[in-house]
C-alpha cells in the first residue's frame, strides 16, 4: 500500500518575524554607530555650528564619535573655534585636539551639559563685557547666558588662556604647562596682566582636573603664589568648584602695605593701617568666606582673631573678633589718615614701605588731620568687629594701657560703641558714630573718662616727685564733616577736664615741664611744696569756636585763671593768663601772659606747644579714629578729693545752648546705627 506524504514549509508566528526583524534592524544600527564614518559628517558639521553661532568653527583634520544611549564622546582632531567680531581675541579655542562628553537628553531643549572637557595645547580666548554679552556664549545672542555651555571638569595639557573683563578691571594672560612627573599637582600655571586696575602676577600648580561645575567630584587641589600692586598671597588648598569658588579649604599667608588695598581687590572695606601680615585658614561654603585661627601682624603690633565675611546679601557683611596682645601707637596713625611713621613702615618683610609720616608735610603747620572719610567704603558693606588691645606700648606723651571697642557699621553709618580705653591708670570710655549715609557725614562724640593720673598723664613729672591727683571729664561734640579737621571746624557742644586735690613737690619744675622754660621769666623761687587746691579747663564749643567757661589752677599759692578762645576752623589761639599770687616770694610779675598763635605754632610768654599739642592730639584722634579713640574721653565729676566744689561746679556746668545740645549729642552717639 503506498502512502503519500504532503510535505508543507514551517510557518513562523508574526511576532517572531518582527522580533526578528527588529533585532535585525538594531545590528545594522550598532554596526552603522561602530563603523559609521563620522569624519564624513566634519564639513556640515563645521557649517551647521558656524551658521549657528555666527562664527567660524572649523574641525580641522578628523571627527570622531563614540555615542552611547545618554551620553557620546566627540573627538576633534585639530579644532579653531572663532571670537565674536567684538573680541580682542581671534579665537575661543584653538587646540591640537579636543575632546568631550555631552549628554544627549540636554539637547532636546537646546542646553549644552559638558560633563567632561580635554584639551591638547589649547589657546584660549575669554572675555565678557558690561552688557552680559561673553565670548564662550554659543548663540548669536553672546549675551544670552542661557546658551553658555554647562562644564563639569577640564584637563589641559599645556597652553595658554587669555581672560579680559574691562568692566571688572580684568586683563590677564596665563601660560599652562603638563608635567606627570609633578606628581599630584603636575599642572604648573604662571599668570601676568592686571586685575582690578592693579598690575597682577601669579604662579602656582593645580591638579590635572579642574572642577567647573563638578557635582560630586573630589576636591581640586590648588597651590598659588600671587602679587597684586602691594599685596602679595601664598594659598595651598583645594577649591569644590571653580566656576563660583566654592568648596575652598586653604592655608594663606597675605602681606601688603595697608589692609585698605584689599578694598578694590576683594570688596571689603578695612581702615587703612600700617604695613601687615598675616596667615590663617580660610574656607568658603555658598556665600560665606571664613577666616580663622589668625596670627600675624600689623607694623610693630601682633593681630589674631577670627573673621567672616558674608555675600548672601546685596550689601555684605563683616563680622568677628580681633585682638593683639601688644599694640604699639605707632599703627594706629594710619586710621585717621596719618601716614606710618619710620618705625612702622618698613615691618614686612617683602613689601615696599609705604611714605612715611617724615616724608608727608601738612601745609602751613596745621595740625588737625584732613584725610577724606571714605563714603564708597562706608557704604560699600554692613559689620559688626570687636577690638581688644591687652595692652599698648610706645605710648609717649598719652599713656594708654588697653583698649577694646566694638565697630559696627550699617547703612552706612559707623558707629564705635562701646568704646573703652586705659589712660593713665584711668578709664576712658563712651560712644562716636558716623553717619555716612550723607555728605558730609553727621559726625557725634559722647565721650567720658574717670580718674586719669595727671602724673602718668604727664610722665615727666614723675621724675619730679609730683602726685598731682586724678582728672575727670567729658567730651561731647556733634557737627557736619568729611575730615576731622572740618568736622571739629564746624562741631558744637561741651568740653570739661577737671581735677581736684593734689601735691606738687615742687612748683618749678612742673611747670617748666607742662609749658616750657620761659615760665622761668614769672617765678623767683620754686623750692617749695604747693598743694593743688583744684583746676578746671572747660569750653563752649560754637561751629569749631571753643570758648573758655572756666579755665583755671588754684593753688595754695596762687590761682591761674584764663580767658580765651581756641578757633578749630583756622587752628588759631587767643588766650589771656592771669596769675594771682598767694605768696609775695612766688611770683613777681603780675601782668597777664597772652597765648597766641596756632596749634601747631603757639607763640607767647609761655611756651604751651607741648602741652597744647598733646590735648590737641588727643582730640582729634578720640574723635575719629575707630580702633583708638584717644581722645579726653570722659565721665563727670571733679573727683573725691575735690575741695573747690563751686568753682568745679561752675565748669562742669555747660552754657544753656551747650546744656541743652549735649544730652542730645552723647544720645544720638550711642544710638545703634
Amino acid at each position: 500500500m503506498d502512502h503519500t506524504h504532503n510535505t508543507h514549509p514551517r510557518r513562523f508566528p508574526l511576532w517572531q518575524k518582527l522580533a526578528a526583524l527588529l533585532l535585525t534592524l538594531l545590528v545594522v544600527l550598532v554596526a552603522v554607530v561602530l563603523f559609521f564614518p563620522w569624519d564624513v559628517l566634519r564639513e556640515p558639521l563645521n557649517r551647521y555650528v558656524s551658521e549657528k553661532t555666527g562664527r567660524k568653527f572649523e574641525i580641522t583634520r578628523r571627527l570622531d564619535v563614540d555615542l552611547g544611549w545618554r551620553r557620546a564622546t566627540v573627538k576633534f582632531d585639530g579644532i579653531e573655534f572663532a571670537n565674536p567680531s567684538w573680541a580682542r581675541d581671534p579665537y575661543l579655542v584653538k587646540a591640537e585636539r579636543a575632546e568631550f562628553d555631552i549628554r544627549l537628553w540636554p539637547l532636546i531643549s537646546r542646553r549644552i551639559d559638558i560633563p567632561r572637557l580635554v584639551l591638547a595645547s589649547p589657546t584660549v580666548g575669554l572675555q565678557m563685557e558690561a552688557d552680559g554679552r561673553r565670548t564662550w556664549a554659543f548663540g548669536k545672542d553672546t549675551s544670552d547666558a542661557g546658551t553658555a555651555p554647562t562644564i563639569g571638569t577640564i584637563e589641559i595639557d599645556g597652553g595658554a588662556i587669555d581672560f579680559l573683563a574691562k568692566h571688572l578691571g580684568v586683563d590677564i594672560h596665563a601660560d599652562v604647562s603638563y608635567d606627570t612627573a609633578r606628581g599630584a599637582l603636575p599642572v604648573h600655571y604662571r599668570i601676568k596682566g592686571r586685575y582690578k586696575g592693579q598690575p597682577l602676577t601669579a604662579q602656582g600648580r593645580t591638579g590635572n582636573v579642574m572642577q567647573i561645575n563638578a557635582a560630586g567630584a573630589p576636591p581640586f587641589p590648588l597651590e598659588i603664589d600671587a602679587a597684586a600692586g602691594q599685596t602679595k598671597l601664598k594659598a595651598a588648598g583645594t577649591v569644590g568648584s571653580l566656576a563660583d569658588l566654592d568648596g575652598i579649604d586653604a592655608k594663606f599667608d597675605i602681606r601688603g602695605q595697608t589692609l585698605g588695598a584689599l578694598f578694590p581687590l576683594l570688596g571689603i572695606a578695612l581702615p587703612q593701617t600700617s604695613p601687615y601680615a598675616v596667615r590663617g585658614n580660610l574656607s568658603k561654603r555658598g556665600t560665606l568666606w571664613e577666616a580663622k585661627a589668625l596670627q600675624g601682624k600689623l607694623g610693630l603690633s601682633d593681630i589674631g582673631g577670627d573673621m567672616r565675611f558674608d555675600q548672601a546679601t546685596q550689601v555684605p557683611y563683616l563680622a568677628g573678633e580681633l585682638r593683639s596682645k601688644v599694640m604699639d601707637m605707632d599703627d594706629l596713625g594710619p586710621l585717621i589718615g596719618l601716614p606710618p611713621t619710620a618705625r612702622t613702615a618698613a615691618t614686612v618683610e617683602g613689601v615696599a614701605p609705604p611714605p612715611t609720616v617724615t616724608q608727608v608735610k601738612r601745609p602751613g603747620g596745621k595740625v588737625l588731620p584732613t584725610a577724606p572719610l571714605d563714603f564708597e567704603r562706608l557704604r560699600a558693606m554692613n559689620a559688626d568687629v570687636k577690638y581688644t588691645a591687652e595692652s599698648i606700648r610706645n605710648v609717649r606723651d598719652i599713656p594708654l594701657d588697653s583698649g577694646s571697642v566694638q565697630v559696627k557699621l550699617k547703612d552706612g553709618v559707623l558707629s564705635l560703641d562701646p568704646l573703652l580705653l586705659g589712660v593713665a591708670g584711668g578709664k576712658l570710655g563712651g560712644a562716636i558714630r558716623i553717619d555716612g549715609s550723607k555728605n558730609p557725614a553727621d559726625i557725634r562724640a559722647a565721650l567720658d573718662v574717670r580718674g586719669m593720673q595727671l602724673a602718668r598723664l604727664f610722665p615727666k613729672l614723675e621724675t619730679t616727685g609730683n602726685s598731682l591727683g586724678r582728672l575727670d571729664g567729658r567730651i561731647n561734640l556733634s557737627g557736619s564733616g568729611s575730615t576731622v579737621a572740618n568736622w571739629l571746624g564746624g562741631a558744637s557742644g561741651d568740653v570739661a577736664v577737671l581735677a581736684g586735690r593734689g601735691q606738687f613737690g615742687n612748683l618749678l619744675p612742673v611747670f617748666a615741664t607742662l609749658v616750657g622754660g620761659d615760665i622761668l621769666k614769672f617765678l623767683l623761687r620754686g623750692d617749695r611744696d604747693v598743694e593743688l587746691r583744684c583746676a578746671a579747663v572747660a569750653f563752649d564749643v560754637n561751629k569749631g569756636l571753643a570758648t573758655g567757661r572756666t579755665l583755671m589752677v588754684d593753688t595754695t599759692n596762687a590761682l591761674f585763671t584764663a580767658t580765651g578762645q581756641a578757633n578749630f576752623a583756622t587752628e588759631g589761639l587767643d588766650f589771656v593768663v592771669h596769675q594771682e599770687p598767694k605768696s609775695k616770694s612766688l611770683l613777681s610779675i603780675r601782668t597777664p601772659l597772652v597765648v597766641s598763635g596756632s596749634f601747631g605754632d603757639p607763640k607767647g610768654g609761655l611756651q604751651v606747644g607741648p602741652l597744647a599739642g598733646r590735648g590737641l592730639a588727643a582730640l582729634a584722634l578720640g574723635a575719629v579714629n575707630p580702633l583708638l579713640a584717644l581722645a579726653a574721653t570722659i565721665e563727670t565729676g571733679p573727683g573725691e578729693d575735690s575741695d573747690c566744689k563751686a568753682m568745679l561746679a561752675q565748669a562742669n556746668k555747660p552754657t544753656a545752648g551747650a546744656a541743652a545740645t549735649g544730652a542730645a549729642r552723647a544720645k544720638g552717639a550711642k544710638q545703634q546705627p
